[in-house]
């Protein structure tokens, strides 16, 4: 019996076990509609696991979106997620090691220095159990993405991987363009979390997949496509999501020398921006417009002029300052944060409290800061510095030959327009938030993906180009 069939018979068989103990020993469970989720759950993870390179990473990101929307069994996925987390993370890394030409590279090393940090933080925070389970998610979330993740690309053709996120990005770039427009559900919640996933997702990857093109009418509609989804993403008014898409789409075409495409993209900017204000339906958390106010002001300033242009950041940023001040060395503990209300007497102290004990910092930057103090931000900075050489390596491979075709392209240009969202928006080392594990899975991907000269990728296949003097001896 071949390993394949054995692990099909091993499932089944401890699945029908399981229905029967719940059939004659729990009845009650089945009329639990929290229990028959965490079935549910279990089975779609377990499914998953028997084609993990394939599947996994798809349930991975949804079981995480799916908890951070208002989607269906969202309670259920709120829990679920962590299992999926934990689950993904062990498995990964048992299927990674048995792999002969793994290899970890300094990246995953300073990975795990980060994950030290966060540890030793939460030893002085005045929450330790709840920093220290915190500490715990982020060494799962690195974990899972120095193994699990790289499962998921191909590794002879990782560049289906991406075509496979393109699609996945054209499905929720109109589901959400439905979703807002014409049955008014808000299903990300704020408009800053709009933006964030389309600045930083949906909109650079639609954009290679337009650069990417292999024919008029798939370019056409990508381009259709392109234009709702920044649509979407103007009508959010989240100026970090806007700069990110931007500062991304403006590296990616430079790279490229599409001074035309960024010619066209600006006049189409300007054009629904003011379809956004005028025409389209927005979120109810979007700032009103009148008469007296410009479609500059009203995304600059968001209604409110009087505040300035950082009005709503320069509060949240001074706290975090002063708890910097007030705690250098080491930090608040990660993920963990000082109120204005003392929660230490509570009988709850030390249990897991969650989000009474975090608040807002307006900066992914400075919210590690503040957690980890500053020796222990040192290899988070580190880290960062990383992604962002990698990423640059890649624009610098894409001006010299053009290879848009690359991988490495779409999985820079995303980490490129998350490093610009995360300075105005704290979700970078907040584990439970479903931006955050797809950042850091891609971060850890292009590690991977860095570009070698020897191979040259293309509409059909990537096609290896060997060495001069390897041509010349070849050629003999």
């Amino acid at each position: 019996m071949s390993d394949n069939n054995l692990k099909t018979l091993l499932i089944l068989t401890s699945g029908v076990c399981l229905l029967a103990y719940l059939f004659f020993a729990r009845p009650y469970y089945l009329t639990d509609h929290e229990m028959l989720s965490a079935i549910i759950i279990a089975q779609i993870v377990l499914a998953a696991v028997c084609k993990y390179r394939q599947a996994f990473f798809i349930i991975f990101i949804a079981a995480f979106l799916c908890a951070g929307t208002d989607m269906p069994l969202q309670s259920s996925w709120m829990q679920g997620r962590w299992f999926v987390l934990g689950f993904g993370a062990l498995v990964g890394l048992a299927i990674y090691m048995k792999d002969h030409d793994h290899h970890f590279s300094t990246f995953h090393l300073i990975g795990m220095f980060c994950v030290l940090a966060a540890i030793v933080s939460a030893l002085v925070s005045a929450y330790p159990e709840e920093a220290f389970l915190k500490a715990v998610s982020l060494l799962l979330l690195f974990v899972y993405g120095s193994s699990g993740a790289r499962l998921a690309v191909p590794v002879l053709r990782p560049e289906k991987f991406f075509r496979g996120l393109l699609l996945a990005c054209e499905f929720l770039n109109y589901f959400s363009a439905v979703a807002y427009f014409v049955l008014r559900w808000e299903i990300y919640g704020s408009p800053n979390s709009l933006g964030a996933v389309f600045g930083v997702v949906i909109v650079p990857v639609i954009l290679w997949g337009l650069l990417t093109a292999e024919s008029v009418v798939s370019r056409r509609r990508l381009g259709i496509e392109l234009m709702v989804a920044m649509l979407v993403l103007l009508t959010s008014f989240a100026r970090a999501g806007i700069a990110a898409a931007a500062i991304s789409c403006l590296a990616v075409c430079i790279a490229m020398r599409e001074y035309r495409l960024i010619a066209k993209g600006v006049a189409a900017v300007v054009v629904l921006a003011t379809v956004a204000v005028m025409f389209v339906p927005l979120p109810e958390e979007a700032p009103k417009r009148d008469d007296s106010r410009s479609v500059t002001s009203m995304y600059l300033y968001k209604g409110k002029p009087d505040e300035g242009l950082m009005g709503s950041r320069g509060g949240v940023w001074q706290k975090t300052w002063d708890v910097i001040k007030d705690h250098p060395w080491f930090g608040s503990g990660f993920g963990t944060s000082l109120t204005d209300v003392d929660l230490t007497q509570l009988a709850l102290a030390h249990a897991h409290i969650d989000s009474r004990v975090t608040r807002e910092h307006g900066d992914s930057y400075l919210a590690i800061t503040e957690w980890v103090g500053l020796l222990g931000v040192v290899p988070f900075y580190f880290l960062i510095s990383m992604i962002a050489l990698n990423a640059r390596r890649t624009l610098s491979m894409l001006r010299r030959t053009g290879d848009v075709w690359s991988p490495a392209v779409p999985a820079a240009a995303i980490l490129i327009a998350g490093l610009v969202d995360a300075a105005f928006e704290d979700w970078m080392f907040a584990v439970g938030y479903y931006l955050c594990v797809f950042f850091w899975s891609i971060a850890f991907i292009l590690v991977d993906l860095q570009p070698a000269p020897q191979v040259v990728y293309s509409r059909d296949s990537s096609v290896p180009m060997y060495e001069p003097q390897f041509a010349t001896a070849s050629g003999q």
